[in-house]
């Protein structure tokens, strides 16, 4: 059964647009890691105070995870990207998404 996960984090809004300009042009092994991981449908949408939401649909959102997090691309991508979020626990935004629950489906 196909899993829909949507989550959030927090762009710092001194970075938003250095944020947009990397998603312009994600790289494409990046992109390849991700799809190849089980990551469909993937989408992020940006408020302008800097609230990231994401959505994608996989098979398994853990072990898509896993599966990126043995990528010697993410780990680049990651340690990048991490400058451009507020308040990240861990010190990467992928191990910081946490599921929003869903309350609603009109299939």
């Amino acid at each position: 059964m196909t899993q829909r996960i949507c989550f959030t984090l927090q762009v710092r809004p001194d970075r938003l647009e250095e944020y947009r300009e990397r998603h312009a042009n994600v790289w494409p092994d990046m992109r390849k890691a991700l799809s190849e991981s089980g990551w469909r449908n993937y989408s992020l949408f940006l408020r302008e105070d800097g609230l990231l939401i994401g959505y994608l649909e996989c098979d398994d959102f853990d072990a898509a995870r896993e599966a990126m997090n043995r990528t010697e691309v993410n780990a680049r991508w990651q340690a990048e990207m991490a400058p451009l979020f507020a308040d990240l626990d861990s010190g990467a935004a992928d191990e910081d998404m946490s599921p929003l629950p869903e309350v609603f489906h009109l299939p």
